[in-house]
């Protein structure tokens, strides 16, 4: 199979290498299939990172945690930059697991290898855990940062808070963003809007005023996400005129509205009796339609 691989025409090679690979996956021959990845490397043959998640796949499926550490740890050595399918197959070979140990080992192995860029690597394995829902793993490498020689940046609070907002643990959530602060980090849009959001889900919308006005005062410009959030707040909470103000802010600023804020603010005013608003706001939204916000709105780039 080397040399097969090794002396196929450059156009051909990953795709041979790739079909022996998986044919050795599939037969459950994963020691094999390591073994032929890394002997094409020793010749400086590199299949991609999909050759590399055909391995990682395989042995999720097996529940080798051995195998799969051992190949992302060759897979990070050969690329200088993984795609985010390979962070998650990594993550999804974790599901059956609680062995926290073989996690914490691979993590400081991987840390030590990418130093000094391991605290990108870190939030990268981090996000994956956490997009695989796999919260409390996520967590224990988010607590384990101060042994890996890497301090949490913004990027890695936002993801925690992310998470934890996700798993509806608010109180955690609103600790670790005090943590941020109190250890140097200034909070970004995300940062709050992430708040905002969560709160606004479990109906803390009393927090929800404490975070805006601190967001205000810290510089920071709400964007559509952030009033988006806001209007729906107020509008649970009763207070139609401060929904109101909020919708006439953001258009004042140039925020194209979006049609959630609209149906949003639509139903807070039927629900308070007051129909002929609401039907004239109905209106407005059919005539503004095509102007609306679009999902691709909802992002913001961090500057």
């Amino acid at each position: 199979m080397l040399n097969a691989v090794e002396n196929a025409p450059e156009s051909a090679t990953s795709k041979i290498g790739t079909a022996y690979l998986h044919n050795l996956c599939k037969a459950g021959n994963l020691f094999t299939a390591v073994r032929l990845l890394q002997l094409l490397c020793d010749k400086n043959i590199f299949l991609g990172p999909s050759a590399y998640n055909i391995i990682l796949v395989a042995a999720s499926e097996k529940n080798d945690i051995a195998i799969l550490s051992q190949v992302f740890k060759d897979l990070i050595v050969s690329c200088q930059s993984l795609p985010s399918t390979s962070y998650l197959k990594l993550a999804r070979g974790f599901v059956k697991t609680d062995d926290d140990v073989q996690l914490l080992r691979l993590v400081k192995e991987v840390s030590e290898m990418t130093f000094p860029s391991n605290l990108m690597v870190v939030n990268r394995i981090i996000f994956a855990f956490a997009e695989c829902g796999q919260f409390d793993k996520a967590l224990l490498i988010f607590e384990q940062m101060e042994n890996l020689k890497c301090k949490p940046d913004l990027v890695t609070y936002n993801t925690v808070l992310d998470l934890l907002g996700h798993a509806g643990r608010i109180d955690e959530m609103l600790c670790e963003f005090a943590s941020m602060k109190e250890a140097g980090i200034h909070p970004d849009f995300i940062s709050y809007n992430t708040l905002l959001n969560q709160l606004r889900k479990v109906g803390r919308l009393d927090l929800c005023s404490v975070y805006f006005q601190d967001m205000v005062e810290s510089g920071i410009e709400p964007d559509l996400l952030t009033y988006t959030a806001l209007i729906g707040s107020f509008g649970q909470s009763g207070n139609i005129e401060e929904s109101l103000r909020l919708f006439n802010e953001m258009k004042t600023k140039q925020i194209r509205p979006s049609i959630y804020i609209y149906r949003s603010l639509i139903a807070s005013l039927k629900k308070m009796g007051k129909v002929e608003l609401a039907m004239n706001l109905l209106e407005e939204m059919n005539a503004s339609m095509s102007n609306l916000a679009r999902p691709k709105d909802f992002k913001r780039t961090r500057k």
